[in-house]
């Protein structure tokens, strides 16, 4: 009888009979391997040392091991905990980060992502991507600004190459913020700290009466609701407003008694930024009341981040974002980040830092720049004149009769705007592919090291094609030469041999130069 079924006992089956492929070598084309030759490992240890104290404390971790381990997380869309753990179970990925044989045990405790976040800034990957960009185009523009023929009769360089610049948010993980909600997480921490304190006191005396339960009914109440009205949304506006104001009032009062108990300040350094948080929203909120608006400068939209501000952006899916907003630029589809800002800005107060940005890594400037209409000021424009850079977009005034423009002009003119779409294209691959738009990091600093090492990443990509692209166009030219060498080419007209000779001249394009 066949049983068509193979099943094994798991009282029979044990992990040291667990048959594993490790003692066979690992395939040299797994695409681990393949990003690790690519990746610049050299500049970023000297990166990552320069923040380091090298004379002080216990040996560090390997820069290496840190990248690679960065680079795991967002490539993958891991967290911290679950990237460890994936570097523990695979072979590739532990060759990836440097290891020179596997280790079962992890590489690090997880919860060193956040000080690796704090030391390595946007400014970091900045320079990775720097180099990244030169490592390509160093040759061709050092051919450019030597030659004679690229000289201006000033003798400046001739511009060269086009630069995208657009700006986006880098949305944070947070609640949806509304007045109600964040007056209501006030008001849960206040009466947090006043039964931390009131304990601390030793409950001396009749504990301060909060009235918890009622806001609870009347704010569950509210929330049921689909739709609310503008007065209802006041008066439980007004009821939380007294309420916070009436735990603030407790706290105060109940900090003295616990100080003189404990010995020392109640309160530590987390609870005490969230006490002084909670003081601003109430302020800020009690100001939007009294006044009836909906704004006020600097506003806070979540007490655990108070970092992050509300950015009106005028999208269709939402009118306003709450993030960080970032003024970028895509140059040779490289994505390079000039502005890291919590606050709503002009984006068109960018484009000089951009531009100057490109000439200082290229050592000329662009010839034209691919922009939205809000970076086609008249100082900007009037400021790339002067430079003989052109933009894309169209000119002041009143138009002028229709001027007869020929095909190749009007494609030329389609094909530039259609190509400042590239940068909005990286915008959608970063928060579609890497979560963009789902910063989970709370902290300013790292939240910036966050989005920085995700454009990193999609640069890096870039880079892995643009190298094998030019590895087969290396490979080609040097075959086709070979083959030009040994080639035997019978004349039609004298039916004689012409043979190429090895040590033939070369014409402008570096090809052999076939002589009879």
């Amino acid at each position: 009888m066949h049983i068509m079924v193979k099943y094994q006992s798991v009282r029979q089956l044990k992990i040291e009979e667990f048959k594993t492929p490790f003692l066979k070598s690992l395939l040299p084309n797994n695409r681990w391997v393949e990003l690790s030759k690519v990746v610049p490992w050299d500049k970023f240890a000297t990166i990552y040392m320069s923040v380091m104290n090298i004379e002080t404390g216990r040996p560090g971790i390997s820069p290496r091991t840190v990248l690679g381990a960065m680079i795991i997380k967002h490539l993958e869309k891991l967290d911290d905990r679950g990237t460890v753990s994936a570097i523990q179970e695979n072979p590739y990925m532990q060759y990836f980060v440097g290891l020179e044989e596997f280790n079962p045990q992890p590489v690090f405790d997880p919860s060193l992502f956040v000080e690796i976040r704090k030391r390595i800034g946007h400014e970091k990957f900045d320079e990775l991507t720097k180099d990244l960009i030169l490592s390509l185009s160093s040759h061709s523009d050092q051919k450019h600004n030597n030659s004679p023929a690229q000289k201006k009769e000033d003798g400046s360089v001739k511009n060269k190459g086009k630069l995208q610049v657009d700006a986006t948010v880098a949305d944070q993980y947070i609640t949806y913020p509304t007045d109600p909600g964040l007056l209501n997480e006030c008001r849960k921490k206040c009466e947090g700290m006043i039964d931390k304190l009131y304990a601390l006191t030793g409950k001396k005396g009749i504990k301060p009466r909060t009235y918890r339960r009622n806001m609870d009914k009347a704010y569950i109440s509210f929330s049921k609701k689909r739709n609310h009205t503008k007065p209802e949304i006041r008066k439980i506006k007004r009821k939380l407003l007294e309420a916070v104001k009436r735990d603030l009032k407790h706290i105060d009062r109940l900090l003295d008694p616990a100080e003189v108990q404990v010995g020392k300040f109640p309160l530590n350094r987390r609870e005490q930024k969230l006490l002084w948080v909670i003081h601003t929203v109430y302020e800020q909120q009690q100001q939007m009341y009294r006044e009836d608006s909906n704004s006020c400068p600097h506003r806070i939209v979540n007490i655990y981040q108070p970092h992050v501000r509300p950015i009106p952006r005028g999208k269709k899916k939402s009118k306003t974002e709450f993030g960080s907003k970032l003024g970028a630029s895509l140059d040779n589809g490289y994505v390079r980040i000039s502005t890291f800002s919590w606050d709503a800005y002009n984006e068109g107060t960018d484009l000089k830092k951009q531009v100057e940005d490109y000439r200082t890594l290229h050592r000329h400037y662009p010839e034209l720049v691919q922009a939205d209409q809000i970076y086609a000021t008249k100082e900007n424009r009037k400021w790339l004149k002067e430079r003989g850079i052109r933009i894309t977009a169209p000119p002041l005034g009143r138009p002028k009769a229709k001027e007869k423009e020929t095909p190749y002009f009007r494609r030329k003119k389609q094909k530039e705007k259609a190509e400042r779409n590239h940068i909005e294209g990286k915008f959608g691959q970063g928060k579609n592919g890497y979560n963009l738009n789902q910063i989970r990091a709370k902290l300013k600093e790292t939240s910036e090291s966050w989005v920085a090492c995700i454009f990193f990443v999609m640069n890096l990509l870039k880079y892995t094609g643009d190298l094998s692209f030019a590895y087969f166009l290396v490979l080609y030219k040097c075959l086709w030469q070979a083959l030009s060498v040994q080639t035997v080419i019978f004349s039609r007209t004298n039916e004689s041999l012409v043979v190429v000779q090895p040590n033939s001249n070369k014409n402008q394009f570096g090809y052999l130069q076939m002589e009879a």
